[in-house]
């Protein structure tokens, strides 16, 4: 069994070594020309206009946070559809079909959740009494 962790110890060495190795070789090979124009920013072939520092809306983060957490459900479940027929052919079909509802379960209470809290929809409505940046939405005459 020490054979066997020793085999895995080996393999990540030269895995960890091949890497720097390459890393190292590609900086005695490349050219070291420094220019303005490499250091600026690249937008898909066009001269970026302004600062890249701009605030983006959270929304696409959320979005992309939400879109990933259910792109992820379909990875988990694949292999489980891959070996099912085999389950249901040894007798465990029923316990893996109820720990897949169970998974799927509790990930549509997630999609319940964040429903419920309205961070799908793109554009949230805010509630007209709350303060904006300190000043007050109240109208004074």
């Amino acid at each position: 069994m020490l054979f066997d962790f020793a085999n895995v110890l080996v393999f990540l060495g030269v895995g960890i070594t091949f890497v720097f190795a390459m890393l190292l070789a590609g900086r005695f090979v490349r050219p070291q020309i420094p220019d303005p124009e490499k250091a600026t920013t690249y937008e898909c072939g066009e001269r970026p206009i302004g600062n890249a520092w701009i605030q983006f809306n959270f929304r696409f983060y959320l979005i992309a946070l939400i879109f990933i957490i259910f792109d992820v459900e379909i990875a988990f479940m694949f292999p489980v559809a891959v070996v099912f027929r085999r389950w249901v052919e040894s007798g465990q079909g029923m316990l893996a079909l109820a720990e897949i509802l169970v998974f799927v379960g509790i990930l549509f209470l997630g999609l319940v959740y964040v429903w419920a809290k309205g961070d799908i929809k793109w554009q949230k409505l805010m509630t007209t009494d709350a303060p904006v940046r300190g000043k007050d939405r109240r109208v004074s005459l």
